[in-house]
Formats: C-alpha cells, sequence, structure tokens
C-alpha cells in the first residue's frame, strides 16, 4: 500500500508539473493573462489554474502586471499575470579563430549585453578554452550576475561536432576529440546547460529567428569567407545529419574549393593588415579597380558546391553569410547567374544582415530551445498528451 501511495504521490507532482509548464507556456507565448484567460487557454479549471498561478509566482517565474492606468471598469479589476522573462537568462557565444562574441538574453529572446574580444594568433587550444572562461566570468560578473543565474549556454565552434557533443574536427589548435562542455563544467555546473554546436548549424537557426530566413523553412545557410561551408534548415529544424557532418562542403577535394580561396591572395595584397576576405569585402565596398572581378572570379569556383546543395535539397533560401556578407547586393545576382547554368532552377538568394553576431545569436536561440525543452517537460523525454485538471 505504501508503495501505491508513493507512485500515486509521484504522478500527482508530475501532472502538476506538465500543468504548470502548460500555464508558464501560455504566458511566454502572450502576456498579460487573466486567470479566466488562462483556463480557457489551457483547458483547466479555473481553480487548478489559480493553484498554478500561485506556485509559479512563488517560485519567480511570473508576477502579477500592473492595472493599466486608463480605461478601468467599474469595480475591481481582474488580476493579470505575466511572463518573468528577466527571472533568468541565457548566453550566446561564439568562438573563432580570431575573434570571441558574447550576447546575453533574458528569457524572452531580448539581447541585454554584447561583447566581443580578440583572439592571439598564437594561442594554443588550451589558452583559448581559459581566454573563454575568462572572458565568460567578466562578462557575467559586469551584468551582476552569477553563473547559476544562466540557464544555458550555446556555443558555435569552427568545426563538426559528433552526437555526443564532442568536436571531432576543428580548425582550432588543439580541440579535435575536445569535449568542451566538460571544460567549462566547472563554470557552469551541470554539463547538460551547456551546448556545443557547428557555428553555421548556429548561424542558420539565426537567420531562422531573426534574419534573412524567418519567412522560410526549408534553409542552406552558406559561409563565404576563409572558410566554406552550410548551415542547413528542413522543414523548420536545423539537419545536422547523423553525425553532425551535414553541409561540411569543404572537406570535398573533388569541389576545389581550396584553390578557390587563393583567389584572395589579391586582396590581402592590397590591403595589407587585414584578413583577405576582410580585404576583399572592404575593397568592392569601396569600389577598387578590380575588386568586383575578384569577388565574382571567387562565386563562380564556389557555385559547383552550392549548385550541389540546391540539387539534392531544393531549398526555399539560399542565405549568404560569412565574411563576405558585408559586400551586400552585388553577391547574389552574381553568384545567381553562375547557378543558372548549374541547376534546375535557381532558389531565392539572400545576403544575411546579422553581422558578426550571426552565430552568437544562434547559440541564443538554441540555448532557449533548450530552456523551452525543460520547461515542457521534454527535457528527459516526457511525451506526455496534455494537462488535466488534478
Amino acid at each position: 500500500m505504501a508503495v501505491h501511495d508513493r507512485s500515486r504521490g509521484h504522478d500527482l507532482a508530475a501532472l502538476r508539473d506538465l500543468n504548470s509548464s502548460v500555464v508558464l507556456r501560455e504566458l511566454r507565448r502572450e502576456s498579460p493573462r487573466t486567470v479566466s484567460g488562462l483556463a480557457g487557454a489551457t483547458g483547466l479549471s479555473r481553480p487548478t489554474v489559480e493553484a498554478l498561478v500561485e506556485q509559479l509566482a512563488a517560485r519567480g517565474w511570473i508576477t502579477e502586471a500592473a492595472v493599466p492606468a486608463t480605461g478601468r471598469a467599474p469595480g475591481r479589476p481582474a488580476r493579470r499575470y505575466r511572463f518573468r522573462a528577466e527571472a533568468g537568462h541565457v548566453v550566446g557565444v561564439d568562438i573563432g579563430l580570431k575573434r570571441i562574441v558574447l550576447l546575453l538574453a533574458r528569457l524572452d529572446g531580448e539581447i541585454v549585453a554584447r561583447a566581443r574580444h580578440d583572439i592571439p594568433s598564437e594561442a594554443t587550444g588550451a589558452e583559448r578554452i581559459e581566454l573563454l572562461r575568462g572572458r565568460l566570468r567578466h562578462f557575467l560578473a559586469g551584468q551582476g550576475l552569477a553563473p547559476h543565474d544562466v540557464w544555458s549556454v550555446g556555443i558555435g565552434v569552427p568545426g563538426m561536432v559528433g552526437e555526443t557533443g564532442r568536436i571531432r574536427s576543428v580548425i582550432v589548435p588543439d580541440w579535435t576529440d575536445l569535449d568542451l562542455a566538460r571544460r567549462l563544467a566547472d563554470d557552469f555546473p551541470g554539463t547538460d546547460r551547456i551546448l556545443v554546436e557547428n557555428d553555421v548549424n548556429l548561424a542558420v537557426l539565426a537567420e531562422h529567428w531573426r534574419g534573412a530566413a524567418r519567412l522560410a523553412d526549408d534553409v542552406a545557410c552558406v559561409r563565404l569567407g576563409p572558410r566554406i561551408s552550410c548551415g542547413l534548415m528542413i522543414d523548420g529544424r536545423l539537419h545536422r545529419g547523423r553525425r553532425g557532418g551535414a553541409g561540411e562542403l569543404g572537406i570535398l577535394p573533388q569541389l576545389g574549393l581550396e584553390q578557390v580561396q587563393k583567389g584572395f591572395a589579391w586582396a590581402g595584397e592590397r590591403l595589407p593588415g587585414e584578413s583577405a576576405t576582410d580585404a576583399l569585402a572592404r575593397a568592392v565596398r569601396s569600389g577598387e579597380a578590380g575588386a568586383l572581378d575578384v569577388l565574382d572570379r571567387f562565386l563562380a569556383g564556389v557555385a559547383p558546391a552550392v549548385a550541389a546543395l540546391v540539387l539534392a535539397l531544393d531549398p526555399e533560401l539560399v542565405v549568404l553569410s560569412g565574411t563576405l556578407a558585408r559586400v551586400g547586393d552585388p553577391l547574389t545576382p552574381l553568384l545567381s547567374a553562375h547557378l543558372g547554368p548549374l541547376t534546375l532552377h535557381v532558389p531565392q538568394l539572400a545576403v544575411s544582415t546579422l553581422g558578426r553576431e550571426g552565430v552568437a545569436l544562434g547559440g541564443v536561440r538554441r540555448a532557449l530551445d533548450a530552456v523551452e525543452a525543460r520547461l515542457s517537460g521534454r527535457q528527459h523525454g516526457t511525451t506526455r498528451s496534455g494537462p488535466h485538471d488534478a
């Protein structure tokens, strides 16, 4: 009998957690809401919603919203509640060869702080990890936050990330087979809060969330720069492939992308002190003689790889990101002209406008997805059908 009672107690607790997540999800979707409005939206009884609202308020996840000063009806107005987006934060990180980009966001996705730091070119893999740890601590402390105030961290790295979270191949020195989440675990207790992902995969998440792909669900985000690779979204979901290698175009030598990169040498010689891709983008924007021709030759070399993607996936939209996205409008007609003879039809092309924050913004989105899964009970494979009155 005692076992049965414990089981029933566990079931009731799980039911309350499920119902709480449903109410919380409704308030995250639309705030403020009255108890009656929440009851209607969730299908729960008013007494159940009242009890859940009290519990969520006690946990600090929701709060009573102020009553508007105008338009009040006679009598006591119904209480309205809102989700406390400020109750927690997530961090998006882009750590590449040359710089670290950090974004801090509330639970509603509003970016409240940002930082960018250069990485010494001679830094070892271990030194880069320590630099990242130090910058993260300083970044959070500057906002009056401690690591436990961060609900999740999404980190983009320039390489393939396997299904276990280990970095399988990467251009950062000494990072192959690295479990970066575990290395950062001391700073953020509980490695499930640290999510490591390929940087271009995060870029396509960012484009779908707040960039050029907001209205498209089948998207290829092609990174044009020192590395040429692609992030893929199919039916509105990130497509990583079975082992995290989807979109790694630059690996196939037959595409000749390594030779294509040599076209940047012209720009590097004309504008010393900058990376070749930065220099080419700057030269095109300033109208320097010959710059547009170099860009066109580069895009002609990239076109077969992009065409292969288009023929295999037939995406609704191809977003051009990376360093050369700073060129802007000239990119799309030049690439479109080269794709025409290679494809059955040329997809819509768009240039990313997210700049250097694109990958870190995708890290924010990835971290928010993890928070939402946790709040809705999906983090441990929970698949309950819906809320019920307890």
